[in-house]
């Protein structure tokens, strides 16, 4: 069954409802102790990515920082948009991580 998406944040009552966040990605978010949506308020992104990696003893694929910043712009009342937006300004923030 699909989960429908948030159109903002205050529609959000499980990660899932996060624009970009499916069930794997709600995993991650869970296994690094993001419970709701709202616990993703005030976050950093890179810091939540940095997290996951230390927590599974795995670089993950930088398209997963890239949903971070999707999904923590979302949050703090940004319009949703694909996480390949974020790509560039990853780039540009980040450099090759």
């Amino acid at each position: 069954m699909k989960v429908l998406k948030a159109n903002e944040a205050s529609e959000c009552h499980e990660l899932e409802h996060i624009p970009n966040i499916g069930p794997s990605l709600a995993n991650d978010l869970r296994l690094i102790g993001i419970k709701h949506p709202r616990e993703l308020n005030g976050r950093d992104a890179f810091v939540l990515y940095q997290e996951l990696c230390a927590v599974t003893g795995a670089r993950h694929d930088p398209c997963v920082l890239d949903t971070f910043m999707a999904a923590t712009d979302f949050m703090r009342g940004a319009p949703a948009a694909p996480w390949w937006h974020y790509t560039p300004q990853r780039k540009a923030l980040y450099g090759q991580i």
